[in-house]
């Protein structure tokens, strides 16, 4: 068993550093230079994220289409991932980190686009869409689209379950002292009131996310800001020590270590794509079922993600922490074992709230990981063997959820790793392969939003 470990986790390394991150950044580049740098128009996607789409094709709202998106998104990467990033890369991989954001967004554009482009419709009047597609319809390689879907139906099981119900259940029993709650209650509880949501199918999973993801997000953004204002006069030092350090090495106040560009840019872009999963084709699963007009809109819309997660999330976290770390120099960073610490460090300059905001946050934030994930898992169990399975799916679904508080992560967070790796190689070939496409629909529509795609959206026949 120790051999498989070991296996696993040498394969793991393997794939992420270099060869994915090499991947992943270069398709950022490469369409951001295809769709003529379509992060310009971001904030015309927040403006028509919030803005009523009278389309009768689609199962949810443009808006529910974006927060379903971002639940499985914004998680605890953006609290822990950025942590981790500084605590390996130094204050300089908030840069990279930041820079793979800005680029993605055009990733995440262009893949909901072709998603939307190639979506069908099920005989029950369901929108159906993804990478999957896309190989099968527009490509003629059905073979690839169900190894996509098989890789991300079982990542949906690790990352989008196990590993966050885990997180949930550390943070609960590590923080709630009164009463010694067991683990496994924590995941019957979860698993109970992830069953009542993912029944409802799309539909309700978007009406939480909705609703939860914009208040989870808030308030930790607001705890971010109250801790910069406490740090104000180190936001500017911290600032020049993000940019400086992104290319060479040194040291700022608080123990805080500058490893290098390479170094920096390794940990900083690798968390990066972790964090907004630009590349990895999950959020164009439930793009296609947004209700939209034409596919530039919905691309638009689905980009902000990105921009959110990212651009703004990552960035408000890392300056957070960095000026906490140069406020506070009694902080020892070498009694600092990993990014959770150096967040919990940061936010305990609030008193009584401070642990409170990054509990909820951490709950919040995983738990609408699980449902987002929840949705794509379907979608991928739906098209590798039809509507009858999602039913089993769903109910496996809830049985990790009711084991992940239990069972060892190690191993699980290295398969989730590689089945996301094997997730993101047929998305970015189908992503190159259409970019022609996606280039034309972006000249097409990008100055016609209000145009409607009279495109006719062909119905399954199973």
């Amino acid at each position: 068993m120790e051999f498989i470990n070991n296996f696993i986790s040498w394969l793991d390394t393997v794939i992420w550093a270099p060869f994915m991150v090499i991947l992943l950044l270069g398709t950022h580049i490469f369409l951001t230079l295809r769709t003529g740098f379509i992060q310009r128009k971001v904030f015309t996607g927040i403006k028509l994220s919030v803005t009523k789409d009278p389309s009768k094709d689609g199962d949810v709202s443009p808006f529910q289409a974006l927060t379903t998106a971002l639940a499985s998104t914004i998680g605890t990467g953006n609290i822990v991932g950025v942590g981790t990033a500084i605590f390996f890369g130094g204050p300089g991989a908030v840069f990279w980190c930041w820079i793979t954001g800005v680029f993605g967004i055009a990733t995440k554009y262009a893949e909901s686009l072709i998603s939307i482009k190639y979506r069908v419709k099920s005989r029950d009047g369901r929108m159906l869409g993804g990478a999957m597609y896309v190989l099968e319809r527009g490509l003629n390689m059905k073979w690839l689209g169900m190894l996509f879907a098989l890789f991300a139906l079982l990542a949906s099981f690790g990352i989008g379950s196990a590993v966050q119900v885990n997180a949930i259940s550390e943070i609960v029993t590590s923080n709630v002292t009164f009463v010694k709650i067991p683990p496994i209650a924590i995941g019957i509880v979860l698993a109970v009131i992830t069953a009542f949501v993912i029944i409802g199918g799309i539909k309700k999973i978007a009406i939480v996310c909705e609703k939860l993801v914009p208040t989870m997000a808030a308030c930790y953004v607001i705890g971010c800001f109250v801790i910069l204002g406490m740090n104000h006069d180190y936001i500017i030092p911290g600032i020049k020590a993000i940019i400086k350090l992104a290319f060479a090495p040194g040291a700022v106040a608080g123990g805080l270590v500058g490893r290098g560009a390479i170094t920096a840019a390794q940990y900083g872009i690798a968390r990066g794509l972790f964090s907004n999963e630009s590349g990895l084709g999950s959020a164009p699963l439930v793009a296609a079922a947004a209700k939209t007009k034409n596919p530039v809109r919905q691309a638009l819309i689905s980009a902000t993600g990105t921009f959110w997660d990212t651009v703004v999330v990552c960035l408000i976290t890392g300056i957070t922490l960095v000026t906490t770390i140069m406020k506070n120099p009694e902080i020892n960073m070498s009694s600092i074992q990993n990014g959770g610490q150096m967040t919990t460090a940061a936010f305990s300059q609030i008193p009584v709230l401070g642990s409170i905001i990054l509990v909820f946050g951490i709950i919040t934030f995983a738990y609408t990981t699980v449902l987002g994930w929840s949705y794509y898992g379907e979608r991928c169990a739906e098209y590798l063997f039809g509507k009858r399975a999602t039913i089993f799916f769903k109910i496996i679904f809830v049985f990790v959820i009711l084991l992940g508080p239990v069972i060892e992560l190690d191993i699980v967070w290295s398969l989730s790793d590689i089945f996301n790796a094997l997730m993101a190689v047929p998305n970015i070939i189908a992503l190159v392969f259409t970019s022609g496409l996606i280039a034309k629909e972006t000249k097409k529509w990008l100055n016609n939003l209000e145009g409607t795609d009279d495109t006719e959206i062909p119905t399954l026949d199973k």
